[in-house]
């Protein structure tokens, strides 16, 4: 678990305070609920489809796991469909590039349409992840990332989503300083209405493949 409090009490000018939203906590908390099981269900012939096929393309694993950052910095497994190459990560851990080599034919299409992120349903009904909110960062990166941005460390303050504003104001295209940015106006601004309009954006972005990797 990183120590989010002790980082923000090394920097205090750059943490934020978040509003108590019981209301708005309760009911998003239910829909998610409700949202991720249902979109399971429903999904579950074309999950089964994709799981084959990245089976049959290489005869690795179907599901990808990682560590990641949770809300206060807590650390839990993260699920996705696998979208690179088993040895993906032999030289160290990078960010995917632009017509990155290690990504799969199969891969290509589930990360245009952003479907090898559909797993994460299950952290969603596990607690652990909401629909929308930050993307959980790996601890390995975000240290990085808090050593030039100490105000990274606000985004654990909320639990993280599947989709969320940075997404679809760039998503994979914007640098780390931009992706705060759009994560703490989240964070500082987050309410239904809001909500609303980034699932609106979220679905035009898997049908357009805007800004995948």
């Amino acid at each position: 678990m990183l120590a989010v409090c002790e980082i923000r009490a090394k920097n205090p000018e750059y943490s934020i305070e978040v509003k108590r939203k019981l209301f708005y906590n309760i009911v998003t908390e239910v829909l998610d609920k409700l949202l991720s099981l249902a979109s399971l269900v429903v999904l579950f012939p074309l999950m089964f489809l994709v799981a084959l096929l990245i089976k049959f393309e290489d005869g690795g694993s179907v599901f990808y796991t990682q560590k990641r950052l949770g809300k206060n910095g807590k650390i839990f497994v993260i699920y996705k469909f696998r979208s690179m190459r088993m040895d993906a990560e032999k030289n160290g851990i990078k960010w995917a590039d632009q017509e990155d080599s290690r990504v799969t034919n199969v891969g290509k299409f589930i990360r245009k349409t952003r479907f090898d992120e559909m797993p994460q349903l299950a952290n969603i009904l596990l607690g652990q992840m909401k629909l929308i909110g930050p993307r959980p960062e790996r601890p390995e990166l975000a240290r990085e990332f808090y050593e030039e941005l100490p105000e990274f460390v606000n985004r654990l303050l909320v639990k993280p989503g599947i989709t969320g504003w940075a997404q679809v104001n760039g998503g994979y295209d914007i640098t780390p300083a931009e992706k705060l940015e759009f994560d703490i106006e989240y964070i500082k601004q987050r309410g239904i209405l809001l909500d609303l309009k980034i699932m609106i954006k979220t679905i035009y972005v898997v049908f357009s493949g805007d800004g995948a990797r």
